[in-house]
């Protein structure tokens, strides 16, 4: 998306151009790293790539990037695709084989590592929770001044479009049923069993997953819109990896998320398919099996091609929007023509026990029943790796459409609002199959458990126009499938090259091949098995992930305690240094009554910053300079053509401190007590820090009151910097910092 005028800041690296070149021997205490009068002497090895300190990240594109252009990374591209065309190949020649194989080995996890999906899965949920409620919730996904571009309501569609796919409807009828005459523990058919059957289903679909995508969603997007770094997982990873986030380690990461995405890309279609073939042999009497299966992937493929060669992205972004209402109608003609007063109240319900029986469930790993550990690969684990493996592909979505929410209202808003939308989708689809089984339908029972897919359309078929509710249903699963393709080779074709600016994508040919790689990779595990199949290779592939789920919570932890530092660093000063006082330069009384009834225009604010603030800034730069400070000074030149004053100060290895005044304009308030208004902006002259703006306005101060307001944000940096010091911490892959002696 296009940078808007109020994102200066963020282009302070690219968009500046220096006036003077850099003057002066730096100070040595200052080099040396002196902060509030203690000294810490910060030498780091020339072969040692980890950060020096979490205050470095202002250096991460530079380090993150080998390139400034977009480029392929010929490794990442290589080496996944060979292991997805070799399972690939494998599963076309050998189809039982590969199956019993990987029957196996799922046997195996869910025996021995059913307790690590469960686990990995509940901290990252709580990881989450804990990032929304903690202080650091209120930190933006980009610079403190941004503000989302989108409204609400077509936001949460939106969110809601990016995790939902035809799996969802594929699993809201089988599963209750299942659950329902096969529980994990007790006996089928039971009160219990019926008041856990759409419970589980709810569950699978329910808050871990969103938490997954939450958690890669809000890592990539801090980094790429806050730090300007690449929108890749990589870059999440930087604070803790350092440049080894740029070489090997870094493809590693890249080609474990890569896979494991293009197999949950490639199950989803699958699932897909196997569903969609029913609908369209019922509406156009074709003839089941994998042949249309087939037909159908070659569809989505060509589509996608389509899509990408012929600049339709817009018509696919309208299909997306369209499949919401689709869903919707589907949703209403279910509930109104079906048994509405049983629906209604077994949904709230089910929704008062899936929050009740949450915890238990969350850490259930069934280990004292007989057949636990095989229940579990079935359901839970394999709902587990699903996410886990779509957790970068919704990441990214989920990252591009929240520039400028904080934390907090992107997790609470993603583990709410799409959730309660799958649970009013599993609810009203489960528990219409329920009420048939209920009422003695055992065929119908059965084949919703030995063949999903026809149960579905079987329930459908029940319905009064039933005709109409078919074409309905089979054109919504269409959508949710074109939309997951198109979307999955976009995503795949990101992980596979480094592309500097968050809002690009891919070349062409790259979103074609990885498209046609994972229709193979759909069709392969098709002949495999099918179904089955692709869980099994879910669930084994989506085991590298957990690592990377695992490393990213590291990471946003180690940044989320940088911008707790910062926050405290703000208010951490030396009282008898203080100048005037606070964040917001102190006005006399008459300066704030002017103030109050002050909206100047572009004009007058020029006249000011040229009057007043930039010699200022050059009485300021000449006495850091005359003290050894190592100082530059520069302009951005904003969208208007004109040129803004920056301040920066070197520190070494530390971040810099940057003062930048930016021309801000802000809308005239009604109440601002003119008589009449011949416009209705007005022009600011706001402090920009690299991580934003400080929110307050220097127009009407003084020269003397400008040069105490650097001063007040210099030490306010340094204050920062010595708390981040003091409180940085080594890990395992992040060498300690040199101390002093």
């Amino acid at each position: 998306m296009p940078p808007s005028d109020d994102e200066r800041s963020e282009t302070a690296q690219s968009g500046v151009h220096w006036l003077s070149a850099q003057a002066g021997t730096s100070q040595p205490s200052l080099e040396r790293g002196r902060f509030g009068g203690t000294e810490r002497r910060h030498e780091r090895p020339v072969d040692d790539d980890a950060p020096v300190s979490r205050s470095d990240l202002s250096k991460g594109r530079e380090e993150v990037l080998e390139h400034r252009a977009a480029y392929i990374n010929w490794r990442v591209l290589v080496i996944s695709s060979a292991v997805i065309l070799c399972f690939s190949i494998w599963a076309i020649l050998m189809p039982r084989g590969a199956r019993t194989t990987m029957k196996m080995a799922v046997d195996w996890i869910a025996m021995n590592l059913g307790w690590y999906y469960v686990l990995t899965v509940t901290l990252v949920t709580g990881f989450v929770i804990w990032v929304a409620f903690s202080k650091e919730g209120s930190v933006r996904l980009g610079p403190d001044h941004s503000r989302p571009q989108y409204k609400l309501p077509t936001w949460v569609a939106m969110l809601f479009a990016a995790g939902v796919g035809i799996d969802l409807l594929f699993f809201s009828v089988t599963g209750p049923v299942v659950q329902f005459l096969h529980p994990p523990f007790g006996d089928g058919g039971t009160r219990e069993a019926t008041r856990d059957a759409v419970v589980w289903t709810m569950f699978h679909y329910g808050i871990a997953g969103w938490a997954i995508y939450a958690l890669l969603g809000m890592a990539m997007g801090y980094f790429a819109y806050r730090w300007d770094m690449p929108l890749s997982i990589r870059a999440a990873l930087y604070p803790l990896l350092g440049k080894r986030v740029r070489g090997s380690f870094g493809d590693v990461i890249n080609i474990i998320a890569l896979v494991g995405t293009v197999f949950g890309v490639a199950t989803s279609m699958g699932i897909g398919v196997v569903l969609l073939n029913v609908g369209f042999a019922l509406l156009f009497g074709l003839q089941q099996g994998l042949a249309l299966q087939i037909a159908l992937v070659v569809v989505a493929v060509v589509l996608t091609i389509a899509a990408t060669t012929s600049g339709v992205d817009r018509g696919i972004r309208w299909i997306s929007e369209l499949n919401l209402w689709s869903a919707a109608a589907m949703m209403i003609y279910i509930l109104f023509a079906g048994h509405t007063a049983f629906l209604l109240n077994a949904l709230v319900e089910n929704i008062g026990r899936f929050f009740l029986t949450l915890p238990e469930r969350t850490l259930q790993t069934f280990a004292y029943e007989p057949d636990g550990a095989k229940w579990m690969a079935s359901w839970t684990l394999f709902f587990w790796a699903f996410w886990l493996a779509w957790g970068p592909f919704v990441g990214i979505f989920l990252a591009r459409i929240s520039r400028g929410r904080t934390l907090r209202e992107f997790v609470i808003a993603a583990i709410t609002a799409p959730v309660l939308c799958d649970f009013i989708i599993v609810s009203l689809f489960g528990n219409s199959a329920l009420y048939e089984v209920l009422q003695g339908n055992k065929e119908f029972a059965q084949l919703a458990v030995e063949s999903p897919e026809r149960g579905w359309y079987a329930l459908l078929e029940m319905f009064p126009g039933a005709m109409f509710l078919i074409g309905l249903a089979t054109f919504s699963g269409l959508l949710f499938y074109l939309t997951s393709a198109n979307s999955g080779a976009m995503v795949t074709s990101n992980f596979s090259a480094s592309i500097p600016d968050p809002s690009h994508d891919g070349p062409k040919w790259l979103r074609i091949f990885w498209a046609v790689l994972t229709a193979v990779l759909t069709v392969a595990m098709l002949l495999a098995g099918g179904v089955p199949t692709m869980e099994y290779a879910t669930l084994i592939f989506a085991l590298p992930v957990t690592i990377i789920a695992y490393l990213v919570m590291a990471s946003f932890y180690k940044v989320l305690r940088m911008e707790r530092a910062e926050r405290k660093g703000q208010v951490l000063r030396r009282p008898s240094m203080a100048p005037i006082g606070g964040h917001v330069p102190e006005r006399s009384w008459r300066q704030r009554l002017e103030r109050l009834r002050a909206y100047p225009s572009l004009p007058e604010v020029v006249h000011f910053l040229d009057r007043t603030v930039r010699p200022a800034l050059d009485d300021v730069a000449g006495e850091f300079r005359k003290q050894g400070y190592e100082v530059e000074q520069g302009v951005i030149i904003n969208a208007s053509g004109i040129e803004e004053p920056l301040l920066r100060v070197s520190l070494d290895t530390f971040r810099a401190f940057q003062y930048h005044v930016a021309i801000v304009e802000a809308p005239v308030p009604m109440f601002s007590g003119r008589m009449s208004r011949e416009t209705d902006v007005y022009y600011r002259l706001e402090v920009f820090t690299q991580t934003g703006s400080g929110g307050y306005d220097l127009m009407g101060l003084t020269r003397q009151q400008v040069i105490d307001d650097v001063i007040e944000r210099y030490e306010a940096h340094l204050a920062f910097l010595t708390l981040s010091t003091e409180t940085d911490t080594a890990s395992v892959l992040t060498p300690p910092m040199p101390r002093p002696d």
